[in-house]
């Protein structure tokens, strides 16, 4: 079947994964629509798994994704950083399925199904 095209053109629908994943790593809990969210599932699975691996390469495979946004203000933090230093190493043991998705109903302009997911 493929993947979803998400009513847009490929770079479009590049720039939204790309910002949905930032601000899933940064926030670790989003809500969006229902056809967005199972697409960033793969999306974020890959990025955590780099993140797993930890070497430069997979760092900068990361990056290349990865928009470098600026998470903690305080403490001076990024999106890479944070999957690197905190979201990873949570999953250290386990095997994939690191986001959860959990139908929270219709939006109230167009009746789109509106999901949460959020890392496990």
């Amino acid at each position: 079947m493929g993947y979803r095209k998400l009513g847009r053109t490929s770079a479009q629908r590049k720039a939204l994964l790309r910002d949905l994943a930032t601000d899933l790593i940064i926030h670790e809990r989003i809500e969006t629509t229902e056809a967005r969210a199972k697409e960033l599932r793969s999306v974020v699975d890959k990025m955590i798994t780099l993140g797993k691996r930890g070497d430069l390469h997979a760092r900068r495979q990361a990056a290349a994704f990865i928009r470098n946004e600026i998470a903690d203000a305080e403490n001076g933090t990024d999106a890479l950083h944070k999957l690197f230093s905190d979201v990873a190493p949570r999953y250290e043991e386990r095997q994939g399925g690191y986001t959860r998705i959990m139908k929270v109903g219709p939006r109230r302009g167009d009746g789109a199904p509106v999901v949460v997911i959020e890392l496990v």
